[in-house]
């Protein structure tokens, strides 16, 4: 009789403990290079960079926060001078848009090159193949996961 299989067994246990360690390895790196912004500002800055003038909503799906969480890292960033939120229309709507200040580019490429200079110095876990293939299936599997899930945000 074959073994029972446990969730801990699963590709999905393995998928979230492992973003749980990749997150808790951004964060304590963050703080050590001391970046002068968090990794969920870093995120949301890199996410309005690839996808300018999106919503608030938008913005909260693609990062994975709640809509007041993501509210109050816009606001943090909007202080700083990282992020100019304006007004505009969708579907007839008044909306509340975003986009990067040049401080919030400048800053964003700072890091993103900073960030680049320190992972390049780490041991090569993965060849660049090897990278890109398994990136192409996480891809796919979220994409798929993605269609099963009703998340409210």
């Amino acid at each position: 009789m074959e073994k029972a299989k446990h969730y801990i067994d699963s590709i999905f246990y393995q998928f979230e403990q492992t973003a749980k360690y990749c997150r808790c390895l951004s964060v304590q790196l963050f703080q050590k290079m001391d970046l002068g912004i968090t990794f969920d500002e870093f995120i949301t800055l890199d996410t309005i960079d690839a996808n300018e003038c999106i919503c608030q909503r938008e913005l909260a799906k693609l990062i994975l926060k709640d809509r007041a969480s993501t509210g109050r890292l816009l606001s943090s960033l909007e202080e700083k001078g990282y992020v100019e939120r304006f007004v505009d229309t969708k579907n007839n709507r008044l909306v509340r848009k975003m986009k990067l200040s040049d401080k919030g580019r400048e800053l964003l490429v700072e890091v993103t090159h900073k960030l680049k200079v320190y992972i390049d110095k780490l041991p090569k876990i993965l060849s660049e193949e090897d990278k890109a293939a398994l990136i192409e299936s996480i891809i796919s599997f979220r994409h798929n996961i993605e269609k099963e899930v009703q998340m409210n945000i």
